[in-house]
């Protein structure tokens, strides 16, 4: 099956938005396809993770990957990617990749309390539009 297809099966998300201080998380579901912005945890928090996906119980999740403005990769395009293969290690789950340029300024711009979760949600919600 294509990834897009077993994608399009699956119906809870948790949702990243990694950061090398702070991670931004958001649940959703295809049903609704919206999401909420479910708070920020301090990078490298496995144990706070693995609380969430208890709680929640994603079918999957779907993490941010900054890119710059041209598309190319830098430095925390690697970092975000190496965070999505830690999480598919630890918790045996589908982790798809959203490219997220710009979701932390549409975060702000939106005048969001706590930037991180509203970008996370914002990475879910563009997850649901490109694997309806």
């Amino acid at each position: 099956m294509k990834r897009d297809a077993a994608a399009a099966t699956l119906q809870s998300f948790l949702a990243f938005d990694f950061g090398t201080r702070r991670i931004g998380v958001a649940s959703g579901t295809r049903l609704l396809g919206a999401a909420e912005p479910r708070g920020t945890l301090k990078s490298g928090d496995f144990d706070a993770i693995a609380a969430l996906i208890k709680t929640w119980q994603p079918d999957a999740l779907v993490i941010g990957v900054p890119r710059h403005p041209d598309g190319a990769p830098h430095e925390m395009t690697t970092k975000a990617q190496n965070f999505g293969r830690r999480l598919s290690g630890r918790y045996h789950l589908p982790v798809f990749e959203v490219d997220e340029r710009y979701t932390s300024v549409e975060a702000e711009a939106e005048g969001a309390h706590d930037v991180d979760a509203a970008a996370a949600a914002l990475i879910l919600e563009q997850f649901f539009r490109e694997h309806p």
